[in-house]
């Protein structure tokens, strides 16, 4: 990008941004239960509640109205599987011009037909995001249109920065600090941008997910870092890259930027569901999981802190997930593994042991004559009290492992507990991640056959879009370089899981 507007330039073009033709002021909500339970008061800003249930469409817009009439003539293009598409869809609708949206085939068609309902045009292209990119550059050649970014454009971080614009008015009493999600950086960048200008005293925190942190790890490394892969859970933010000019103005301006995990952003979810009774994306939630653990680490009490609640664009079939995982995110439930006596009286012992507590899980089969390995969830309140629970047991002289933070516990062993073989002798576990979409995971199996015996295979669609699956493979020690070599060919993210600690109590 050869133009850089200085921050005044980014003040003036937040205050007459073109928005408001399409978008709506969305309200600055108390959300009075999380408030208590947090001792601060906890401000939401409901940016899904716009037409499109995102925030997404004010930066479309003001770009878009801001077009030559004669390239607005020529018709618009993006290349998005998400909340921009729908932006730049209904800003074409309304300003009565062609909007061509490029989306990878794997696109949930609950999104497509989003688009399509607007009145843009759709183009299914390549596997990935960057297929769909690169797509539509061609496009762009070929018909003259003009290319719509999703973040790393002036007028874009303009149209989002009225977010912060209104957070301000709304809420002219002290505000300690707004919390931003944060996929390519127009949000977050867009913020801060007006907010430091009139209102410095006032700490801009953006949000990442662990496994998606592109603007974290460039802004510590002080130069734009490309990620090889990010995880999907909170798509509407998962970027490889981040946009030039969003990292120099989220690296000059934000005061911090705070990772968080899948369970704290379901925990989140839930959270805003039982103020407002709305649902949130994962990326909807993000500001508000990260606000939490701002929270938790500094012990701040009596502030006054702002999450952004940035889209609402969930898959409902997600939901299971989200449910089952929430519980983790808040501490109210710990998953462990015990390992106990096989002999008469020993589950009773062990039940008595952890006393009035709600067992949520309880997963056992015969293993052999000497120990029993159970898989047990238990209601807990925190980190402190699994602490307890560990004490209590080695105390009672039975081995045990907190698994409430081990992944593969949690998506795949948890339902696989009981399914043992002593005929493997070299087995290697490995978990992969490949697009949802009909016929994948027949596609995934066709890629995966080789020379290999496939010992060990569970999948479990959790209304994603990506599938999640856990693979035993035998391979003789001669293959070992080979089956790396088929991993790092296969095409899809994935995971040794041969040396996890559940799978060998449970299945190896």
């Amino acid at each position: 990008m050869n133009f850089r507007p200085s921050y005044s330039d980014y003040l003036i073009r937040i205050l007459t941004a073109s928005v408001y033709d399409v978008a709506v002021e969305t309200p600055l909500e108390s959300a009075r239960g999380l408030s208590g339970r947090l001792k601060n008061n906890i401000l939401l800003k409901r940016e899904d509640l716009q037409p499109v249930f995102s925030f997404k469409i004010r930066g479309a817009y003001n770009k878009m109205a801001k077009l030559p009439k004669e390239a607005l003539a020529c018709g618009v293009i993006a290349a998005s599987a998400g909340n921009h598409a729908q932006g730049v869809a209904l800003s074409a609708q309304r300003l009565g011009c062609r909007a061509v949206i490029v989306m990878p085939k794997t696109t949930p068609q609950i999104k497509i037909d989003a688009v399509k309902n607007r009145g843009a045009e759709v183009v299914l292209e390549g596997m990935s995001y960057n297929d769909a990119y690169d797509h539509a550059v061609g496009l762009v050649k070929r018909d003259g249109l003009t290319y719509i970014a999703p973040f790393d454009d002036p007028d874009v971080i303009a149209g989002q920065g009225t977010v912060g614009m209104e957070i301000v008015r709304q809420h002219p009493d002290k505000i300690d600090a707004v919390f931003v999600q944060i996929g390519g950086g127009g949000l977050a960048a867009g913020v801060a941008a007006f907010i430091k200008q009139v209102r410095p005293d006032i700490k801009i925190i953006g949000v990442q997910t662990h496994d998606s942190c592109c603007m974290k790890q460039s802004v510590e490394q002080g130069s734009i870092v490309h990620l090889k892969d990010v995880g999907l859970f909170s798509d509407g933010t998962a970027v490889k890259v981040v946009g030039e000019e969003t990292f120099r103005l989220c690296k000059d301006l934000l005061d911090d930027i705070i990772t968080v995990d899948t369970d704290a952003v379901c925990s989140a979810i839930k959270d805003i569901f039982d103020d407002t009774r709305s649902i949130m994306e994962p990326a909807g939630a993000l500001a508000l999981a990260g606000l939490k653990t701002y929270i938790a680490r500094t012990g701040a009490e009596n502030k006054t802190f702002v999450a952004v609640t940035s889209g609402a664009n969930m898959n409902f079939h997600r939901l299971r997930h989200v449910s089952e995982r929430s519980e983790l995110g808040e501490g109210n439930e710990g998953i462990f593994a015990v390992t106990i006596p096989e002999q008469p009286g020993s589950f009773r012992k062990f039940i008595n042991l952890i006393g009035n507590r709600s067992i949520t899980e309880f997963n056992y089969r015969y293993g052999d004559d000497k120990n029993a390995h159970i898989f047990v969830g238990m209601q807990t309140a925190g980190s402190r009290d699994r602490a307890v629970i560990v004490e209590q047991l080695n105390n009672a002289g039975l081995p045990n492992q907190d698994l409430t933070d081990d992944e593969i516990s949690k998506i795949h062993i948890r339902y696989m507990v009981g399914g043992r073989t002593e005929k493997v002798v070299h087995e290697r576990l490995v978990s992969f991640e490949f697009p949802e979409r009909p016929g994948a995971l027949a596609l995934f199996l066709n890629q995966m056959q080789g020379d290999w015996n496939i010992t060990l295979f569970h999948y479990r669609n959790h209304g994603a879009d990506y599938g999640r699956v856990l693979v035993g493979i035998d391979v003789p020690p001669h293959d070992e370089a080979a089956f790396a070599a088929f991993l790092e060919n296969l095409g899809y993210l994935y995971q040794d899981e041969t040396h996890n600690e559940a799978y060998q109590l449970f299945l190896a």
